[in-house]
């Protein structure tokens, strides 16, 4: 038996209107085109769909059992429909969010949250993009944008650059370093280093100043949580460098000292990774503008004191 969609408008149509004429009006066809739609639908079934001796028309048992797969479906297909029409207008669609910031959710989820708002059919997920290559993943569509500090020269790849930022070096307040007006990379040496659990290479304080000053520090202890980082520094445990978006609300908390890493302060440039054909998608490019405005509102909003 061969039931096409159309079979299934057909059997609701007839069920809802209760007749054939109504019927035929509502899905814009004669009656007689409907009849021979019916007859041929019964044919492949071998069975009777109504009850042609009632009024209104009223369906057979084995018609019951199409109209249950047509409410079951048609809704389903509809949806789908409606789905189809988004992306062909560009309102709708996945963005999945690579990230190799580990920092990066201090900012991103305020940028999500105003994204949303004015896409609320765009799927969103985030992965944090430590476990596998967001790169690749990108480049199979696995993901659809990935946040990098690093850009590379990959075919069909554009990096968008969002904003810059300082790397911080952050301490107790009652620690030696403290003193000091700025931290080089022989101050290191002696330090046991707080990170992110993030490969050396993908951290600025080693990529930037400790690798190419060829200094090791004298441990390093590797903490998911910025939250319990700052906690660990405040007590004295050991020392960290941060994005200046994170560090911003302990600038002026007792408890800290923020300092710049080398005399003149490093800086680094964040990148949106994303497929060249699909960079000015609309929401793509909105997301986009949020990502080079919000995170520049963070660095510079000093926090109200609790």
């Amino acid at each position: 038996m061969h039931i096409e969609f159309r079979h299934l408008r057909t059997i609701k149509a007839i069920h809802d209107a209760g007749g054939l004429a109504r019927a035929a009006e509502v899905l814009h066809i004669t009656q007689s085109a409907l009849s021979h739609q019916v007859k041929g639908l019964e044919e492949q079934a071998g069975v009777e769909l109504f009850v042609r001796r009632s009024k209104p028309l009223k369906l057979s048992a084995a018609g019951q059992k199409l109209l249950r797969l047509a409410e079951r479906i048609l809704p389903e297909i509809e949806a789908l429909e409606e789905d189809f029409r988004g992306l062909r207008s560009g309102k709708a669609g996945r963005l999945h969010i690579a990230i190799e910031c580990h920092a990066c959710f201090e900012w991103l989820f305020p940028v999500l949250e105003k994204f949303r708002h004015a896409w609320p059919d765009v799927d969103v997920d985030i992965r944090p993009g430590l476990a596998f290559g967001a790169l690749p993943a990108l480049q199979r569509e696995e993901v659809d944008i990935v946040i990098s500090s690093d850009p590379e020269d990959l075919p069909g790849v554009d990096f968008t650059p969002l904003f810059d930022y300082e790397p911080v070096f952050v301490a107790s307040s009652q620690h030696p370093l403290a003193a000091k007006p700025w931290i080089a990379a022989e101050d290191f040496r002696d330090e046991l280093l707080i990170t992110y659990p993030v490969d050396r290479a993908r951290l600025d304080v080693f990529s930037q100043l400790l690798m190419p000053a060829k200094v090791e520090p004298r441990a390093v202890r590797q903490v998911e949580l910025t939250a319990v980082i700052l906690l660990l520094v405040a007590s004295n445990r050991g020392v960290s460098v941060l994005p200046d978006w994170v560090v911003r609300e302990v600038r002026y908390h007792s408890d800290y000292v923020t300092r710049p890493l080398t005399e003149h302060g490093l800086t680094r440039r964040l990148y949106a990774a994303t497929r060249s054909d699909e960079t000015t998608r609309p929401f793509m490019a909105h997301l986009l503008r949020l990502a080079r405005t919000e995170p520049v509102k963070l660095q510079r909003e000093r926090p109200v004191p609790a």
